[in-house]
């Protein structure tokens, strides 16, 4: 099925009973085709995090908890954001007999799918930390110039001098493809080669601005970018984007499996 026969962006009411079947896969490879020979396209991870869950133990009284949700960026499929929201909404009346219960039945329908193994980590509901952004803020640098849409001919190297350095922007911003909502991130991107020029970079990430793609779609746009034409030895890009129905997704891409990070929650998720 395509991305317009979801549920994204119609009036919808809310299950109040168990339905894995409104899970909602889209294939990722359609949106991968001209990115086919890049490496470490489908090396990485996808981190959703879940903020409204809840389920009744077996005596009825509500649970509730975080949840965190790991997909292997090699799985065939993507789950569509709003079939997951009311998912997981489907599950508020339902009885288990344990967190573990609720979590393998989870990890089942989802994996289903996927299409491949996914995972779920519960928090209790003040676990989850908030971390601070780590590297090169680059957002006080003056953009070489601004387009209204993604130009992969704004990224240009400062020099040959290698380094390795993590560069991070706020000012990550692109639409719904159904929707037309925006959606906000932030972008981090660690290197190893030739100094990329970081008013460059900078006017690239604004210049998505406009642009429609899911989460997913646009990190590995941005990191199939980088890597075709500033050429790195290695590189990792990670979106944590913002929270948006109770959910938060946060892609990330590597050329080497050993550069993946650790997922994190910023201030504004």
């Amino acid at each position: 099925m395509s991305v317009e026969q979801s549920l994204l962006g119609k009036d919808t009411q809310y299950p109040t009973q168990y339905q894995p079947d409104i899970l909602f896969p889209i294939a990722r490879e359609p949106a991968r085709e001209k990115y086919a020979q890049v490496a470490g396209i489908r090396q990485g991870k996808d981190w959703w995090h879940v903020f409204e869950i809840s389920w009744l133990n077996p005596h009825g009284v509500p649970q509730v908890a975080i949840g965190r949700l790991t997909l292997p960026a090699n799985s065939p499929n993507l789950i569509e954001s709003k079939s997951l929201k009311l998912y997981f909404n489907s599950m508020n009346f339902t009885h288990f007999a344990s967190k573990e219960a609720f979590q393998a039945t989870v990890e089942q329908d989802l994996s289903q799918a996927a299409g491949a193994a996914v995972c779920i980590e519960l928090f209790h509901v003040d676990e989850l930390q908030v971390c601070k952004a780590q590297g090169i803020y680059i957002d006080e640098n003056t953009p070489s110039r601004l387009e209204q849409h993604p130009d992969a001919a704004l990224l240009a190297l400062a020099d040959d001098q290698e380094v390795e350095e993590t560069l991070y922007s706020h000012l990550l911003r692109s639409n719904c493809p159904v929707t037309g909502q925006p959606d906000w991130g932030t972008v981090f991107i660690r290197y190893q080669g030739k100094k990329i020029c970081h008013a460059g970079l900078l006017a690239y990430i604004i210049s998505y601005r406009q642009h429609n793609g899911f989460h997913e779609q646009c990190v590995e746009q941005i990191y199939a970018d980088i890597w075709q034409n500033l050429k790195p030895n290695k590189l990792m890009v990670y979106a944590t984007y913002t929270r948006r129905g109770g959910l938060d997704i946060n892609p990330c891409r590597v050329s080497d499996e050993d550069w993946l990070v650790k997922p994190i929650r910023l201030s504004r998720q």
